[in-house]
């Protein structure tokens, strides 16, 4: 058996190195591995600890859970400490774990993200990001992947928007807005995965990858690829939703604001299309008419760098708290679960393009800003 070098542990998560390999491993099953202040510290550390150490080729994440990769960040804790006004703990929240999803996109080592089960909100920060280090997002059977933020009044954020951008046509703006969960042919589909995995292999995989000899970050790679040759799924309309709907998304979604695509859903009419169209026009009207016109501006905006993104990110969770509808979103689906919330406008035809920018606007000077200094 390879030698397996601790790091550091805690009850939420694991970081240690076997065979020449860096595994970050989630533990916190009760609350689907959402992220904690000291869980991002713990992989953030192990991640500044490996990224010159020869004798850590690669970088895996994983749950020890079937149920979820990670289903985002700690959303009572940040409804708590909003509610109490600790406007500390917030900031404190956003900015380390967006400096984690900048240190992931940036790693010089190649990271590998096990995407099995719910992959959501903070779970895709920690895990897109392997598309820049030369390594590679595995999504399984269980996988189910989405930003669900404007349900709760927010925005795809942990940079996300800078991948949604990239996808193909509309797809991006379409997630933004709606929220909609992916399964593994979707995510290939959108360029959100890279390649595909039972879930029954995962367990030979990781002996694989604990014991086959590995002289560069690349073989560590090769290695993972060459486990999920053998599972093929092809996103074509019989596979993926997502592909299926790829015409009516892009004829929709491509429209500059939300009340426009709305409107444009609502003329379906009596087409073939009509049920498709009722459906995800019915999902919108249900969303943060402010959160939904803020999420597609995210997307439209994210043209520049991560780091730009991640700078937008943090604005606008202040924004998002102090004048938007997260509060009462969470309230409404997370606390009180009375499906109810009491949104700042109530249609998205209500929504002032000032407020819209307003969001936008940063509360800290450019010198000042807490992520002023990442780059790229």
């Amino acid at each position: 058996m390879p030698t397996i070098e601790p790091l550091a542990a805690s009850e939420e998560v694991a970081t240690y190195v076997a065979n020449r390999i860096g595994f970050i491993e989630l533990d916190r099953p009760q609350a689907l591995n959402a992220l904690t202040t000291s869980m991002i510290r713990t992989m953030h550390a192990a991640l500044d600890t490996w990224r010159n150490d020869p004798n850590v080729l690669a970088v895996v994440l994983r749950s020890l859970h079937p149920r979820a990769l990670c289903a985002g960040g700690d959303i009572r804790f940040l409804y708590d400490a909003h509610r109490r006004g600790d406007r500390d703990a917030l900031d404190t929240f956003f900015i380390e774990e967006y400096r984690l999803d900048h240190a992931i996109f940036s790693y010089p080592k190649p990271y590998i993200a096990l995407m099995n089960g719910i992959v959501m909100g903070g779970g895709m920060g920690i895990s897109q990001g392997a598309y820049r280090t030369g390594g590679l997002r595995v999504v399984t059977t269980s996988t189910r992947m989405a930003m669900p933020e404007t349900r709760i009044g927010l925005f795809p954020d942990v940079g996300v928007g800078w991948f949604l951008a990239r996808t193909p046509g509309a797809i991006g703006r379409y997630l933004a807005v709606t929220g909609e969960s992916l399964g593994p042919a979707d995510a290939l589909y959108a360029g959100l995965a890279d390649v595909y995995l039972e879930d029954d292999a995962i367990p030979a995989l990781l002996d694989r990858l604990k014991t086959e000899v590995f002289e560069r970050g690349a073989d560590v790679v090769a290695c993972v690829s060459r486990e999920a040759a053998a599972y093929k799924v092809v996103p074509t309309p019989d596979t993926s939703a997502l592909a299926d709907a790829r015409a009516l998304i892009d004829t929709h979604f491509a429209l500059p604001n939300v009340g426009q695509i709305i409107a444009s859903l609502d003329a379906e009419g009596d087409c073939a299309n009509a049920d498709w169209a009722e459906q995800v026009a019915g999902v919108l009207r249900e969303r943060s008419p402010l959160a939904m016109a803020v999420s597609l501006e995210v997307v439209t905006r994210a043209e520049g760098t991560m780091a730009d993104c991640l700078r937008r990110d943090l604005d606008l969770t202040r924004s998002s708290f102090e004048r938007g509808d997260v509060s009462e979103g969470i309230r409404a689906r997370i606390i009180d679960k009375d499906n109810r919330p009491n949104w700042r406008f109530a249609r998205i035809e209500d929504v002032p393009a000032d407020d819209v920018a307003q969001m936008f606007d940063s509360p800290w000077p450019a010198g000042e800003h807490p992520l002023r200094d990442l780059e790229g």
